[in-house]
């Protein structure tokens, strides 16, 4: 009976979620639990906020106002927070989905190859990598070519290949489970800007809430 009126409950909020305009937000949509299987439903199920137009499209969920509702429901409640004590709510609107246009792509492409071709010769032009590969041509075979067609075509295709291993991905084709170097500066990028996000939103939060209480007796 102790175990009844006295549940333990682990809550940890999810990173960042995305929600359809005009929805509720649930304890369901930001956090997950473990509990007792009775009490799983009427705690998912609790509403925690129902985003205005006036909030944007960005909303911050503190772990210090989910505690006190989840201890209105259930006073006597044991609430073991872990990991991260804020999340952001992102409300998207009800826009139809619009595919990547070919010929944009197509000229994204181009921008990307021409672009990085021009910065590897250039780079070779800075080096003389010209004599770098008659040189090297000369030593290995004793005799110098001024135009090491078969050494070039070589170092080419091993650049590429090069590329290929150091980013692990072929087109949808990867090597490995590792994160490619990409995914990982975009894994960061995504980290410091919900960081940023987070504290901003934050300082809007607590400015209202200040407000609020130098108005109506801090009220939430």
């Amino acid at each position: 009976m102790k175990r009844h009126s006295a549940p333990d409950i682990y809550i940890q909020l999810k990173n960042r979620v995305t929600l359809p305009k005009g929805k509720a937000v649930t304890l369901r949509d930001v956090a997950l639990l473990i509990t007792e299987p009775e009490w799983e439903e009427l705690l998912y199920s609790m509403q925690l906020i129902q985003p205005e137009q006036s909030d944007g499209n960005l909303v911050l969920i503190d772990l210090l106002t989910v505690i006190p509702r989840i201890r209105e429901l259930l006073p006597e409640a044991n609430i073991k927070p872990i990991g991260e004590g804020r999340t952001i709510v992102e409300i998207e609107g009800q826009r139809e989905a619009r595919k990547p246009s070919k010929s944009l792509f197509v000229l994204v492409w181009l921008l990307l190859f021409f672009g990085s071709a021009l910065t590897i010769m250039n780079f070779h032009a800075d080096v003389n990598m010209l004599e770098v590969q008659i040189r090297t041509v000369e030593m290995l075979t004793g005799h110098r070519d001024e135009h090491p067609y078969v050494f070039q075509i070589a170092y080419s295709l091993g650049i590429g290949l090069g590329m290929v291993i150091f980013f692990n991905h072929l087109f949808k084709k990867k090597w490995n489970e590792e994160p490619t170097p990409l995914e990982v500066e975009m894994f960061l990028y995504q980290k410091n800007i919900d960081q940023y996000v987070m504290n901003e939103e934050f300082s809007k939060l607590k400015q209202r809430e200040d407000g609020g209480s130098d108005h109506a007796g801090g009220t939430l």
